[in-house]
C-alpha cells in the first residue's frame, strides 16, 4: 500500500489543506502500515472545528510524517495492535468522549469530563473529585497483598498513586493513576494574549523550561516565518545542555541517596545547584525562564559572560569527572544498579519509551540526531544506547551524556558569533495552518503540535511531554522486582508528573 501520510520538517509550518484528510478506515490502515515498520508515534490527538471532531496524528520513522481524519463516535481501537496508542488513545476518549471498541485497559488519564458535554466513556459523574476512585487491576490469591502509595507523599512532590500487587516481596503488578492535579495547561493557550503563550510554555514543567518553551518558540517561529539568528540558536543550545546536565546530575544525587552512598550524593546535590547557578548567570533565572522567546533569545552572552562560564564550566568538569568515577567504580553501587529494573529493547519498543529510558534499554533515537534543530545540525551527538537495560544503563547513559553536554557547551561558548536579544516577538500567526515541532529534552521527546484556524487564531495546542510515553516503562520495570526496589527504579526514570497532568 502506498503511504497517504504527508513528509513533513521539524518545524516547518505546513498550510492546512496540504495534509491528507482521509477517510477513516484509510486513516486506521495507513497508521498501521507506519507502525508495523517501526514507525512510532509522536503526537497522536482529536480536535474540534465548529461542529465537527477530528483525528491527527504526527508519526515517525527517519521522517516525520502526518495525516488526519474524520473521528468517529467510535472506533476499532489501534492499541489492540500496537501498544504504542495506549495513552494517546484513552486521552482522547477522555477530552472528547470518542470510544476506542477493544481497548484493552480502557481508563482516564487525568479525570475530568469531556468537552462536548457527551456521555462519559468512563461512566464518571465527576461529583466527587478523586481520581483514584475506581476498580484498580487486581490479582487473586491467598498470598497476595496489596501495597498503595499516595497519592499524597512525603517531601515536595506532585500528587499520584501508586498501586502494587504483591506475592511476598516481589511485585507482580504496578498501575500507576495520575491526573490528582490536571490543570488544563493546553486550553490555557487560547485565552492569554500572545505575549503569554511562552510564559506558559516554559511552566508546562519546570525543570524543563528550555525543552517546552523551544518547542513552543520554534512553532510561533514557523508561523511567522521569523528565524532567530545564529547567535540565538548557540545561546539556546548551550541553555538546552545546560538544563540536561542539571537535571541528570541531580537524578544521579537521587540514585545515590537510594543505594545510602551519601558522600556523591552530596556532591551531586551541591554541582546540580552549580549548574543551575550558570542559568542564572546567562538570564537571571536558574531553571532558563525568561530566555527563550519565538524570534530568538532576551539575553546576550557578552565577552564577560562568556569568560565566566568558560572559567566555570572548566573548574566544575574535574569535579564531576571525579564523582561519576566515585560512584561508578563502587562495587555496592555496581551490585544494586545492575540486573535492576530490566526494560528489555522489545518491551521499550513495544511501550515507545524516548530518551535516556529508551537508549538505555538499546534505543538509540535521539531527537538532536534525527532531527535537529537550533545549532545541533553542526554536532556530532553519539549514539548512546546501552544493552544492559537495567539501573545501571539508565545510570550510565545520563554518565555520559553529562561529560557530552559539557563538551557541547565548551564547543559553544567561545564562538565568536553576535546576537540581536528579542524584545517584542511577533505572533502574528498564518491562518489555516499546521506546524508540529520536536525537541530532545532532558528527559526525552518533547513535541508541540499548533494548528490555527481561518482567523490566524490557534485551534488546537497540542503537548506531549515525553512522561507520557515512559510512565509505563516504569510499570514494566517493577514485575518479578522486589517492592523495596521501587524507590530506585523510579530515580533511574524520574518521570514527570506536572509534564504529564499538564
Amino acid at each position: 500500500m502506498t503511504n497517504a501520510f504527508l513528509e513533513i520538517s521539524n518545524g516547518e509550518k505546513i498550510s492546512r489543506e496540504k495534509i491528507p484528510h482521509l477517510p477513516f478506515n484509510a486513516f486506521y490502515d495507513n497508521v498501521l502500515s507506519i507502525v508495523e515498520e517501526g514507525g512510532k508515534v509522536v503526537q497522536y490527538f482529536a480536535y474540534q472545528e465548529k461542529d465537527s471532531i477530528k483525528l491527527m496524528a504526527v508519526l515517525r520513522t527517519d521522517k516525520l510524517l502526518v495525516a488526519g481524519c474524520d473521528a468517529p463516535e467510535f472506533y476499532p481501537s489501534f492499541t489492540q495492535k500496537h501498544e504504542l496508542f495506549h495513552l494517546f488513545e484513552r486521552e482522547i476518549a477522555e477530552q472528547f468522549g470518542i470510544r476506542p471498541e477493544g481497548h484493552p485497559w480502557l481508563k482516564m488519564v487525568r479525570y475530568h469530563p469531556n468537552c462536548r458535554n457527551v456521555e462519559d466513556v468512563f461512566g464518571n459523574d465527576y461529583k466527587e473529585d478523586i481520581p483514584g476512585r475506581y476498580e484498580y487491576y487486581q490479582v487473586e490469591g491467598d498470598e497476595i497483598h496489596e501495597v498503595a502509595v499516595g497519592p499524597v507523599h512525603a517531601g515536595v512532590i506532585e500528587p499520584g498513586h501508586f498501586r502494587f500487587n504483591c506475592i511476598g516481596e516481589r511485585v507482580l503488578h504496578l498501575e500507576i493513576q495520575l491526573g490528582y492535579q490536571h490543570r488544563g495547561v493546553e486550553n490555557l493557550f487560547y485565552n492569554v494574549q500572545a505575549k503569554r503563550l511562552p510564559i506558559l510554555a516554559e511552566n508546562i514543567a519546570g525543570d524543563t523550561t528550555i525543552g517546552h518553551g523551544l518547542c513552543m518558540a520554534q512553532a510561533v517561529e514557523a508561523m511567522t516565518r521569523v528565524q532567530p539568528d545564529t547567535g540565538a540558536k548557540i545561546i539556546r543550545t548551550i541553555a538546552l545542555e545546560l538544563e540536561r546536565i542539571a537535571n541528570h546530575i541531580g537524578d544521579l544525587g537521587a540514585l545515590s541517596g537510594d543505594v545510602a552512598f551519601l558522600p556523591p550524593a552530596n556532591y551531586f546535590g551541591r554541582m546540580r545547584g552549580d549548574f543551575l547557578n550558570l542559568s542564572l548567570l546567562i538570564c537571571g533565572n536558574r531553571f532558563g525562564k525568561g530566555l527563550v522567546r519565538p524570534g530568538g533569545v532576551c539575553f546576550s552572552l557578552s565577552d564577560d559572560i562568556r569568560k565566566t562560564l568558560n572559567e566555570r564550566i572548566s573548574e566544575l568538569k574535574p569535579q564531576v569527572e571525579h564523582v561519576l568515577d566515585l560512584l561508578f567504580s563502587a562495587a555496592t553501587v555496581r551490585g544494586r544498579f545492575e540486573d535492576c529494573g530490566i526494560v528489555s529493547c522489545h518491551d521499550a519498543g513495544q511501550l515507545g519509551l524516548v530518551g535516556p529510558a529508551g537508549r538505555a534499554s538499546g534505543i538509540p533515537y535521539d531527537v538532536r540526531r534525527s532531527f535537529p534543530t537550533e545549532y545541533y545540525g553542526q554536532l556530532d551527538i553519539p549514539e548512546n544506547k546501552k544493552k544492559q537495560c537495567d539501573v545501571y544503563a539508565r545510570a550510565k547513559v545520563r554518565y555520559d551524556e553529562i561529560l557530552q553536554s559539557i563538551h557541547i557547551i565548551q564547543s559553544l561558548i567561545n564562538v565568536p558569533v553576535d546576537t540581536r536579544c528579542v524584545n517584542d516577538s511577533n505572533y502574528n500567526l498564518a491562518p489555516s495552518s499546521f506546524v508540529a515541532t520536536v525537541n530532545e529534552a532532558w528527559r526525552g521527546e518533547v513535541s508541540h503540535v499548533m494548528l490555527t484556524d481561518d482567523n490566524a487564531k490557534i485551534l488546537r495546542y497540542k503537548v506531549k511531554d515525553p512522561s507520557f510515553h515512559n510512565w509505563n516503562g516504569l510499570a514494566m520495570a517493577l514485575r518479578n522486582t522486589g517492592i523495596s526496589d521501587f524507590p530506585l527504579n523510579n530515580k533511574s526514570f524520574n518521570l514527570s508528573y506536572c509534564g504529564f497532568d499538564l
